[in-house]
């Protein structure tokens, strides 16, 4: 018996696709994003303000983009990303389209649809793409799991009690609890 023809999608279907539909394609495969809650956007907006209050207050060269934002990973046309937030470093990177090139720091909200894409398939992906700093909220569970990509690799997980270093800088940390008070 022949194995399914495989999809081998672009960024031209992802932009074929009708208003308002949103989905990322990683690897040549489309998938479909599932709407987003009002907790979920709660978390994009209080950790947004948290990480662009802190750069305006340091003068810092970074952007925040909250979704949707397009991250096109690896420059290719087989890669379209939208993190729930992405912290920019560098201008160059920066067009009218998004972002070409790996953010600094990437920020997904899980979602219970979204559990292996945000543990598996784009952890790998944001690794090997160049990203320095990935933290997956976990609002469920109540956790965040932050993986360092740095010159030492590290991995460490949180509760929303917790006070969690933010890498890419030295001296700020945020504890997911007190934005949500």
């Amino acid at each position: 018996m022949p194995l399914p023809k495989s999809n081998n999608y672009t960024i031209e279907d992802i932009y074929s696709l009708p208003d308002g539909q949103r989905a990322e394609l990683i690897d040549g495969q489309i998938y479909n994003m599932a709407p987003l809650s009002p907790f979920h956007q709660e978390l994009v907006m209080e950790l947004s303000a948290t990480l662009r209050d802190y750069i305006k207050k340091n003068s810092g060269p970074c952007k925040v983009y909250p979704a949707p934002f397009a991250v096109f990973l690896n420059q290719d046309d087989h890669n379209y990303v939208e993190p729930d937030i992405s912290v920019i470093c560098d201008p160059n990177r920066i067009n009218e389209k998004g972002c070409n090139g790996a953010p600094d720091f990437i920020i997904e909200i899980v979602s219970p649809s979204s559990q292996r894409m945000d543990y598996l398939t784009k952890l790998f992906k944001y690794r090997t793409a160049g990203v320095r700093e990935y933290w997956i909220v976990n609002p469920m569970k109540q956790t965040v799991q932050t993986y360092f990509f740095g010159d030492v690799e590290d991995s460490n997980q949180y509760s929303f009690d917790d006070e969690i270093s933010v890498g890419i800088y030295d001296d700020l940390k945020i504890c997911i609890a007190d934005l949500l008070k």
